[in-house]
C-alpha cells in the first residue's frame, strides 16, 4: 500500500485513503429502520461493557485496577445514557 489508511479532515470532506466522503453538518431528522437498529445495538453493547466492567472491578483483589475498571464502568455509563438521550424524544428515562 503506498498510501497511509489515515483520516484527514479538509473543509467539508474527508478523506479515507484514496476516497472522499462528505461531512454531514448535521444530523438527518429521520431515524431510518436500519439506524434504529444500529441504535439498540449500540446501546446494547455499552450495557454489556458496562456490567462488565462493574462486575469485574467488584472482584479485583488489586485496588488500582479496580478502581481503574470503576472509571472505565463510568465511562460506559455516561455513553449509554448519551445514546438514550439522543434517542429519546422527551428526554425522559424509562
Amino acid at each position: 500500500m503506498d498510501q497511509p489508511m489515515n483520516q484527514q479532515m479538509t473543509g467539508e470532506q474527508a478523506q479515507l485513503g484514496p476516497q472522499t466522503v462528505g461531512v454531514m453538518a448535521k444530523p438527518p431528522a429521520v431515524v431510518t429502520g436500519k439506524d434504529l437498529s444500529y441504535l439498540k445495538d449500540a446501546l446494547s453493547w455499552e450495557l454489556l461493557a458496562l456490567k462488565k466492567c462493574h462486575h469485574y472491578a467488584g472482584l479485583c483483589q488489586d485496588q488500582e485496577i479496580g478502581a481503574f475498571l470503576g472509571k472505565v464502568a463510568k465511562m460506559h455509563q455516561d455513553h449509554y445514557l448519551r445514546l438514550l438521550n439522543e434517542v429519546n424524544s422527551d428526554k425522559t428515562l424509562y
